[in-house]
């Protein structure tokens, strides 16, 4: 099971996932704004920058405190 996607509306940016994946499948960026958006929350998220290395151990699912991340088959 690899990594797919990210909830970034649930995410915190505390990059736990970050720091338990060994192969830099993550990467923390600025959290998008939309204008129809009510949540005033700013600052960093987690999102996906290669998936192809991900090798399937989900460490990083593992590690997040807020089960943002979704894994599938690929």
């Amino acid at each position: 099971m690899y990594v797919v996607g990210i909830d970034q509306s649930r995410c915190i940016g505390c990059g736990r996932c970050y720091k338990a994946c060994s192969r830099s499948v993550l990467a923390l960026v600025p959290r998008e704004q939309d204008d129809d958006d009510d949540c005033d929350e700013t600052g960093m998220v987690m999102s996906i920058a290669d998936a192809m290395d991900c090798i399937g151990c989900r460490a990083c699912s593992k590690a997040c405190p807020k089960s943002c991340l979704t894994h599938a088959a690929v």
